[in-house]
């Protein structure tokens, strides 16, 4: 991975990480406060959902420091050991929560009213295609394991040869 190709994924990671900061420190206080408006038939959505909001941005904050370390190991050239495997089941799990997260957004919506049927059903479908990224994920920690096992196989017929030589 080239420099130039690093630093703009560095970038965009911070201003990731600096938006989801915005986000909890900001948006969600302001964001209680217009709660506070709400009729009495909805006041029990204010805590579940902030609650889901703030876990929601700390799922995005973990997957944005995994890939930070990720593209560290890459520009290192240690991406290709065991170590490589921690962030990527992290990654997996923080995807897996989001999905969960965004389901029971969909729940706390579905009953009564005020949200279409049809908003619960897109929504759900989000939360389908958060789990189809957590699949994608897993496919290319799949390919990741056959990588270092190559990469082992190769240092240790390196090693043979050199005991020849």
């Amino acid at each position: 991975m080239g420099k130039l190709t690093v630093l703009a994924l560095r970038a965009v990671l911070v201003a990731l990480l600096a938006g989801s900061v915005f986000v909890q420190t900001v948006m969600v206080p302001l964001l209680a406060a217009d709660m506070e408006e709400l009729s009495p038939d909805y006041a029990y959505l204010r805590t579940p959902f902030l609650m889901l909001t703030v876990l929601g941005v700390v799922a995005a904050q973990v997957v944005l420091v995994c890939v930070w370390r990720l593209v560290t190991m890459v520009r290192r050239g240690t991406v290709f050991s065991h170590a490589a495997f921690r962030y990527v089941h992290i990654v997996i799990g923080a995807l897996v929560a989001a999905a969960l997260l965004v389901f029971a957004f969909a729940i706390l919506l579905a009953p009564g009213e005020p949200v279409p049927p049809g908003v619960v059903l897109l929504i759900c479908g989000v939360v389908v295609a958060i789990l189809g990224v957590a699949l994608i994920v897993l496919v290319l920690r799949m390919l990741l394991a056959q990588a270092v096992a190559r990469d082992v196989e190769a240092a240790r017929m390196r090693a043979e040869l050199e005991e020849v030589i």
